[in-house]
């Protein structure tokens, strides 16, 4: 009986190490606005994610976009056009948050309604 509670705690421990694994890549007050904005759009301009994601400064933005590429989550491309502007895109393994994204609008609908009991309004 022992032994199995220690299998149990190992898996746990497991459990919760991943979580933290997801937390140190998804941390911080913007990710998940970001990956929100070029998950709904596909592809992203620079310029389109600043305006998505409300309060966000270019630095910090950028910041954030150098880290998501790191954690291979974010594809850049630099494209031809002048003035020169960059696109971002989800990698095959950033199209893998499509559905917690999903999943994170549809409980933050449900909360605002529960807690201030209104809808979203599209302004």
């Amino acid at each position: 009986m022992e032994c199995q509670a220690k299998e149990y705690q190992k898996e746990h421990k497991k459990e919760m190490m991943a979580v933290q694994d997801s937390m140190d890549v998804l941390s911080g007050k913007w990710k998940i606005a970001i990956i929100s904005s070029i998950c709904y759009y596909n592809k992203r301009r620079f310029t389109d994610i600043l305006n998505d994601v409300v309060g966000i400064s270019n630095k910090m933005l950028s910041k954030e976009l150098k880290e998501l590429e790191i954690n291979q989550l974010v594809k850049r491309t630099v494209l031809d056009t002048q003035p020169v502007a960059v696109q971002y895109e989800l990698t095959e393994h950033g199209l893998t948050l499509q559905t917690i994204i999903k999943n994170l609008t549809e409980w933050g609908v449900e909360h605002r309604k529960k807690i201030i009991g209104k809808e979203l309004s599209g302004s």
